[in-house]
């Protein structure tokens, strides 16, 4: 069930883009790269964020590599509809920790005629499938899959390995806690922990 967006134009083209994969893969560094192109062409544009990331920054989305670009940070999904009106492109960065209704919002702009380009990890900590980043994926028109440079011996990363003790699925970190990891060497670090037995 889509949710009914405050105005229609069909007369305009929209869709979802996806940018997926670990952290420190150029996830958001991707997302400020293309909603930076949009401003240039003079499309109207905004970005959101889930409020309860504040890694960086409280309001501004900020890359690994400090490029950034404001946002408005938001507790729900629900919360985008109404602020997004009228805007050529939405962006929303940290996708996996919104919630499920994510992708009727992310839809119901896109057949309103809106760009919408969505950022986010597609697996958490044990390589599970994150928030609605599969239901997202799915209904994009395109998906970027992002990949950062294994920790352990150079090849591409599958995941975010967490090297803090928490078990808590939302675990706000950067560098002290995660390290991406290609499946093997993900596999043997799972292994040596005790993490399959």
């Amino acid at each position: 069930m889509f949710l009914e967006h405050p105005k229609s134009d069909l007369s305009r083209r929209g869709w979802v883009e996806v940018i997926c994969g670990s952290m420190f893969s150029g996830k958001t560094e991707e997302l400020i790269r293309r909603l930076k192109r949009a401003r240039i062409a003079r499309m109207k544009v905004e970005i959101f964020k889930p409020k309860i990331d504040t890694r960086f920054d409280e309001v501004k989305v900020v890359s690994h590599d400090s490029n950034f670009i404001q946002s408005t940070p938001v507790e729900s999904s629900a919360q985008i509809l109404p602020l997004a009106k009228n805007m050529d492109v939405v962006g929303i960065d940290e996708a996996q920790f919104f919630d499920e209704g994510l992708t009727a919002v992310c839809e119901t702009l896109a057949n309103s005629g809106t760009r919408v380009i969505v950022a986010g990890l597609d697996m958490d900590f044990l390589g599970k499938p994150f928030g609605p980043l599969p239901q997202l994926m799915a209904i994009a028109e395109y998906v970027t899959k992002v990949h950062a440079i294994c920790m352990n011996c150079g090849n591409l990363a599958y995941i975010s390995h967490r090297t803090a003790k928490s078990q808590d699925r939302i675990m706000l970190g950067e560098q002290e806690s995660y390290v991406p990891l290609c499946r093997s060497c993900y596999l043997r670090e799972r292994g040596a922990s005790g993490a399959f037995s």
